[in-house]
């Protein structure tokens, strides 16, 4: 029962929300999905019910959203996947994308060395070798239950069967009506005989359904190899990039051991490099330890000055030292260190820091928008949580012609130039410099905190550099500000990335009181804009799941 406290703690949520009634979280007591799209989230669980398992389910989500959830659900982009097992076991899985072997450092460069944004972000130079499909069968393989052909033919059906798109998503596609009509791919799935797609349209992808039901048959081999593999490098070489076969067949996902961290009496377990997500909030978890914010601080000055001096010397860190650690030497260690947390603490004063005046220390060693996130919790004790992405919203908007699904344009988040920003703003150095088969830095942020040794929260997100921020403050709005998942999700956010040297925030996130507190200290406001989607589910102490999708996009929570 909540107390009058609580009712005051919620009211204070709703109305910053803008929201005259609260939405409550959605409840199961067997499990519970959570994606960006209700179609996918329902194949989910209707995979829990038939007795998979959480790594089953995903699964399933994953290949659905590449049908249900176009501008970010993929089997030709990337990601990362944390799992935590019902033995205690926790594991991520790497399924990045790479940047092709015939790739050179200097390739977005052009002849007087000036970085020309457009070079990564459009046409066959800007795509990665997509990882999605050898990771989700990895990952399948290695800690589900059920079959390839059980999990994946909800989504072939759905394809070839179609859906009716709502409002929402036929703006979000019609939004690039002009640019899928350069492609005749794009144009074909994407349109309606190069017209708009109207209200209600049902969208059947034929080709896509060809290409699930040959991964369906063949394992990675319907993917990586054979017809399919020969499309991909088709459209890339037409659209002038560099894949070749061998690039696909060599492409491998990889198991690595996550970051780890406690916070209060919470285990945090998170991506490790490529991700820069994991390591991201795990310092500024650390670099908050000693704040004692309490409820009643949610949303003051003091509260915003604190996070955003933290994120200004957690975002110089990643410019310099975060990479793939398989190219470059990650000082993980140093990095996640509860003391380094602390002395970057300690150097936060009354007044706002100069971003200038920020370096990012020195250890003594030699991201889109349109990224998805989806969370699945099983009865058994299992989690997983899993980001992936496209890059841009429909990633470069090219769709391979007879395959039916999106290239991605993830070949802009690496450093093309030290020093200069990509499309998100964020400057990378060495660590991230473009190399033949290396992964490129992410933002993305799966995550799940465990409370006794169990799942107690799994929550990432879609939004580029603002990942990170977003996590971290639904993370602190459920641990330091006792708010149930769904107000966790709802509440505005802010965001601080180093470089611009700017708040960002949402609507009604800062008030009169707090702004004009905040540029007494030297902080400079900038964009009122939406801070990322957040999906996310929370365990309580009875062993309920809470589930809660972002009210920014359009996605769906839902258990049994």
């Amino acid at each position: 029962m909540r107390t009058f406290s609580d009712f005051v703690k919620l009211l204070l949520v709703v109305a910053l929300a803008g929201s005259l009634i609260a939405k409550e979280p959605v409840r199961g007591k067997n499990g519970m999905v959570v994606s960006a799209s209700s179609p996918a989230t329902k194949i989910g669980v209707e995979i829990l019910k038939k007795g998979g398992n959480a790594v089953d389910a995903a699964v399933a989500v994953g290949f659905a959203l590449a049908v249900s959830h176009p501008a970010a659900g993929n089997i030709g982009g990337g990601g990362f996947m944390v799992f935590h097992s019902s033995k205690g076991e926790n594991i991520t899985i790497d399924f990045r994308e790479t940047a092709p072997e015939a790739s050179t450092r200097d390739m977005f460069l052009n002849e007087d060395g000036s970085f020309i944004l457009s070079n990564s972000t459009t046409g066959g130079k800007s795509v990665g070798i997509p990882g999605t499909v050898d990771g989700l069968i990895l990952a399948l393989e290695k800690y589900g239950t059920m079959s390839l052909a059980e999990v994946i033919q909800p989504a072939i059906d759905l394809a070839e069967n179609g859906f009716v798109i709502g409002y929402r998503l036929a703006d979000n596609i019609n939004y690039y009506n002009k640019v899928f009509n350069e492609f005749e791919g794009s144009r074909r799935v994407f349109t309606v005989n190069g017209n708009p797609l109207p209200d209600n349209h049902k969208l059947i992808q034929k080709d896509l359904s060809e290409t699930l039901k040959l991964i369906r048959d063949n394992g990675r081999k319907g993917f990586y190899q054979g017809s399919v593999a020969e499309k991909i490098v088709e459209q890339v070489k037409k659209i002038g990039g560099i894949m070749s076969l061998n690039d696909l067949k060599n492409y491998r996902s990889k198991i690595r051991k996550p970051v780890e961290s406690t916070f209060g009496n919470m285990q945090v377990v998170s991506m490790p490099p490529p991700s820069s997500g994991g390591i991201a909030v795990i310092q500024s978890l650390n670099a908050l330890l000693k704040n004692k914010f309490k409820p009643e601080d949610w949303g003051s000055s003091k509260y915003y000055h604190t996070l955003v001096e933290v994120l200004r010397r957690v975002y110089a860190d990643r410019s310099v030292h975060l990479g793939d650690p398989d190219y470059y030497n990650v000082p993980v260690n140093s990095l996640i260190k509860k003391s380094y947390g602390e002395s970057l603490n300690n150097k936060i004063g009354y007044a706002a820091t100069d971003s200038k005046d920020i370096k990012a220390t020195d250890f003594n060693i030699k991201e889109s928008d349109q990224t998805t996130h989806y969370c699945v919790a099983d009865k058994f004790g299992n989690a997983v949580s899993i980001t992936y992405t496209l890059n841009s919203s429909f990633g470069n908007r090219c769709v391979v012609n007879g395959a039916g699904f999106l290239l991605n344009n993830e070949m802009d988040d690496f450093s093309a130039k030290p020093g200069a920003p990509n499309q998100y703003g964020l400057v990378g150095n060495e660590a991230n410099a473009v190399a033949p088969g290396k992964r490129m830095l992410s933002s993305m942020t799966p995550t799940i905190v465990l409370r006794d040794g169990k799942p107690f929260l799994m929550l990432g997100g879609r939004g580029g550099s603002k990942i990170i921020t977003a996590v971290l403050q639904v993370m602190l709005n459920v641990v330091v500000f006792d708010m149930n998942i769904q107000d966790a999700v709802d509440a505005p956010r802010i965001h601080h990335q180093w470089l611009p040297d700017r708040i960002d925030f949402e609507e009604r996130a800062i008030l009169n009181d707090v702004r004009e507190s905040l540029l007494q200290r030297g902080h400079k406001l900038g964009k009122k804009r939406k801070i990322a989607n957040v999906e996310a589910i929370m365990i309580d102490e009875n062993n309920y799941f809470w589930g809660a999708a972002d009210p920014r996009g359009f996605g769906s929570a839902e258990g049994y």
